[in-house]
């Protein structure tokens, strides 16, 4: 496993730095725009006002869904998400490859 290395993730228009190995960053992207998607969600709605009440509202639903369906929908979600970013950095490389 390579060393961690830090990257920047945007969750409601905040940049966090976390740490992860490079095999681990695709799927933690992926994490990271998924839980985005579901608090940008909950704030459009208008019924939470506040980050913090957001995030809350946010991990809440994530772990209903996992509790009551098994995950299954929300991990067939993920894996569909990581391909998505296997394949865009796939192809970005593929570029980087024919200009050398």
């Amino acid at each position: 496993m390579a060393a961690p290395r830090s990257i920047e993730i945007h969750i409601l228009g905040r940049a966090y730095k976390v740490t992860c190995s490079r095999e681990e960053e695709p799927a933690l992207i992926a994490a990271a725009d998924y839980l985005d998607e579901k608090m940008r969600g909950i704030r459009d709605s208008g019924k939470v006002i506040g980050a913090e009440r957001i995030a809350i509202m946010a991990g809440l639903n994530l772990a209903h869904d996992l509790l009551t369906q098994g995950g299954g929908g929300l991990l067939n979600e993920a894996r569909a998400r990581v391909m998505q970013c296997c394949t865009l950095l796939d192809t970005a490389l593929e570029d980087q490859d024919k200009l050398f």
